[in-house]
């Protein structure tokens, strides 16, 4: 049973109601994210999630886990990395053999106002050759133009908090090449016959082309001049006012990038609160606007595509894209009862739920394993034997494998954990 330090125990009634607050020790702690500030993020939308007062400057993403470059920080003032190397057990015993002595999982908040960039993620067998071929030949682990900076896939979910855009994926080629015919640009006429003769290599083919040959940068532009014109005359079927808003709301932040016409042989994706995308290996995508939880394993390899100023390896990319064609399926959910709706994908290494809590108590999911769980509104009690905390809207706790916990009262929690048992 969890033994509560009582370095401070209080009550204190608020409008009828009683709070009680309780700090223990390594079973269930506290956690404080760390904000990361990338120039995408939105100013509001996670201050406000939080409770607090914006400052001004783009708070893009929460990060609660032990990922090495900013691992969350305990009550205890160790951080949630510093728990794991010495006591790896928290994770689970299931999760340490397949994984190691790690937290496999790093569970965000994501706070989209302008587009992220396009990118991939390798798989684990990837990821390993690319990992060992760089540390033999190079570049340099701080070198920007390194591609792999572990040996770890990234599979990711995305699960839409407020109305949320994406593109996922690649759109059917034949029609890709119908509505770039629909723009009146010469230039686009050879990568659209090339679609429209929908080989099994073509998508491929074409992103290689923009990414890597001269002057396309100049056709962005006249893409972009389309697709205000068609917007202006209105009229355009959805598909198509769906293409040209894209091509504007890109160039709007990157004009002249060649991965604003990459982005426009994607699927577009609006995703509305309680819906979710998982990204596997292979798949190109970027997240455009809104909030979100976002689950991923703990890793940084990356490989972009467009839509930024980093490093592009068109090589790299390409030999990684997962260029199968058509509109990509949303997550789907499980409804376990009890308020617990878990979030079904082919990741091993996380697994996410939602919690929707009430007076009654719920089991929080994934016992044997160690969890992040992040309330997102109202006012969520967590129970271990004769102890508890209540986590408000915004505020988020690590909860030791083994460690069996109840959750009520009135709000929604998301808990994250390894995806094996």
């Amino acid at each position: 049973m969890t033994q509560v330090s009582f370095v401070a125990a209080a009550a204190e009634r608020l409008g009828g109601r009683v709070h009680h607050r309780f700090w223990l020790d390594d079973d269930v702690q506290r956690l404080t994210g760390q904000v990361q500030e990338y120039a995408w993020g939105s100013t509001v939308l996670i201050p406000e999630l939080r409770g607090q007062t914006p400052t001004g400057r783009p708070q893009a993403e929460l990060w609660l886990g032990a990922h090495p470059g900013a691992p969350s920080t305990l009550e205890d003032g160790r951080t949630l990395a510093e728990l794991v190397e010495s006591r790896p057990e928290v994770v689970g015993r299931e999760s340490v053999r397949r994984f190691g002595p790690r937290l496999p999982y790093l569970l965000k908040l994501l706070a989209a106002a302008a587009p992220l960039s396009l990118q991939a993620h390798p798989t684990r067998e990837q990821a390993e050759a690319g990992w060992a071929r760089e540390e033999e030949s190079g570049p340099d682990r701080g070198d920007p133009t390194r591609n792999y900076k572990d040996d770890w896939p990234k599979p990711e979910m995305i699960v839409a908090l407020t109305d949320f855009e994406a593109l996922c994926g690649f759109a059917d080629p034949g029609t890709t090449a119908r509505l770039w015919r629909s723009l009146g640009v010469p230039a686009l006429e050879p990568l659209a016959e090339l679609l429209a003769g929908a080989s099994s290599d073509a998508v491929a083919t074409v992103v290689r082309r923009l990414l890597s040959e001269d002057g396309w940068g100049a056709v962005c532009e006249d893409v972009v001049r389309a697709a205000g014109e068609v917007t202006r005359d209105g009229g355009a079927g959805e598909p198509l006012a769906r293409l040209c808003r894209t091509a504007l709301e890109l160039a709007e932040h990157y004009p002249g990038d060649p991965g604003v016409l990459v982005a426009l042989l994607m699927n577009r994706v609006s995703l509305r609160p309680g819906q979710a995308l998982f990204l596997g290996a292979g798949n190109l995508h970027a997240y455009l606007s809104g909030l979100g939880v976002e689950l991923m394993a703990n890793s940084d390899n990356v490989l972009r595509g467009g839509l930024t100023p980093k490093h592009v390896d068109v090589e790299e990319l390409t030999s990684v894209l997962d260029t199968r064609t058509g509109a990509p399926d949303l997550v789907r959910t499980v409804d376990e009862g009890e308020g617990r709706t878990r979030f079904d994908t082919p990741a091993p290494e996380f697994t996410l739920w939602r919690v929707d809590c009430s007076d009654t108590p719920t089991t929080v999911p994934a016992t044997p394993t160690g969890r992040v769980v992040v309330v997102t509104s109202g006012r969520v009690l967590l129970r271990t034997g004769d102890t508890a905390t209540t986590l408000h809207r915004g505020e988020s706790a690590f909860l030791a494998a083994g460690e069996q916990v109840a959750a009520n009262g009135a709000g929604v929690a998301w808990v994250a954990a390894p995806g094996v048992r």
